[in-house]
């Protein structure tokens, strides 16, 4: 729930309050008790989305979970096989040499 700047014209009261969007723009001022309240425009009826839950890829199900942590697994043994072959070859190439 966003909360709202208001300000009397009567009084010039400023207050913050904290209200549902559905629910309708105050008119009486809490000070001075007249309906001359009105509702200033600012940054307090955006909605701010933060944190997890927020992302299509928050609510993944666990097979697709574990799908992926077996691609990164066979990902990671890949190019450490690829490294370990590039090494050996290395080796050869430089006994051969000598």
């Amino acid at each position: 729930m966003p909360t709202y700047d208001y300000q009397c014209d009567a009084c010039d009261h400023e207050f913050e309050l904290f209200q549902s969007i559905s629910e309708p723009v105050k008119r009486k001022c809490p000070e001075c008790g007249k309906l001359k309240l009105r509702r200033l425009f600012g940054t307090g009826a955006a909605v701010m989305f933060k944190g997890s839950g927020f992302y299509e890829t928050d609510y993944r199900s666990d097979s697709y979970k574990k799908a992926a942590a077996n691609d990164k697994k066979s990902e990671s043994s890949t190019k450490s096989e690829t490294k370990a072959k590039s090494d050996s070859s290395t080796k050869k190439k430089s006994s051969k040499k000598d």
